[in-house]
């Protein structure tokens, strides 16, 4: 072959650097490499996703067992990405030495996932048509005995007189077909029945509210069946 022998004639060799030109190798390669490192982000993001999914959907059982809440936290803000990435900017900031919990992980999950989405919702109203983000914030500390989770946003806050009521069943200030009135009623009924912890509200018009959740880090009812067998 000529290329090989060296004795290309000047007509192929035009015709080839034309030809280089035109499929601009330069810029491919330097985009290849881009593409590349894109496409392997990609494939990261989705396998996160699957694997939040997978933990968070995880059915666990009917008794409580020992659970990471930190783990299950950052797990339900991937899954709920969807709902505050548009509107908010999501922070979190978890105890490292937060010890392993008594719980119902599952459930415990949906708890989060309920106060994520209200937040977002919260923040939505706000933020509406200016281009604005708010922020949601998410911490987790142990204090004393309990495993405490904070989830706080820079939604519209929830005025004083309805804060009493927040927890009822039914009861919603969404507009019609947005809330059923349940996640708060179930987050409850999840924390103060099942977990015996606590879920209270801090809250001011036009600056935000935040959720306090509470978990025993022994379980009570464990701890009621050694003190009848002493």
């Amino acid at each position: 072959m000529p290329a090989k022998s060296g004795n290309c004639s000047p007509v192929l060799i035009e015709a080839c650097e034309a030809e280089a030109q035109r499929a601009d190798l330069d810029y491919v390669t330097e985009e290849i490499p881009r593409a590349i490192a894109q496409t392997m982000e990609g494939v990261d993001r989705v396998a996160k996703i699957v694997r939040a999914m997978k933990d968070f959907a995880h059915p666990g059982g009917d008794e409580k067992a020992f659970g990471d809440l930190n783990k299950a936290i950052e797990s339900t803000v991937t899954v709920t990405r969807n709902e505050w990435k548009y509107v908010a900017d999501l922070k979190t900031d978890l105890a490292p030495d937060l010890p392993l919990v008594p719980c119902l992980l599952s459930e415990f999950n949906q708890v989060i996932m309920n106060m994520i989405v209200n937040a977002a919702h919260a923040i939505g109203d706000v933020v509406k048509g200016t281009g604005r983000k708010g922020v949601i914030a998410i911490t987790s500390r142990r204090d004393g005995q309990f495993a405490e989770i904070r989830i706080a946003d820079t939604g519209t806050g929830i005025p004083e007189q309805i804060r009493h009521k927040i927890f009822d069943p039914f009861f919603t200030t969404k507009e019609v077909g947005k809330g059923t009135g349940q996640g708060l009623a179930i987050a409850r009924s999840v924390v103060v029945d099942k977990h015996r912890g606590s879920i209270t509200v801090e809250s001011e018009v036009g600056k935000g509210t935040t959720f306090i959740v509470r978990l025993p880090l022994t379980d009570p009812g464990e701890m009621t069946d050694l003190e009848s067998a002493a």
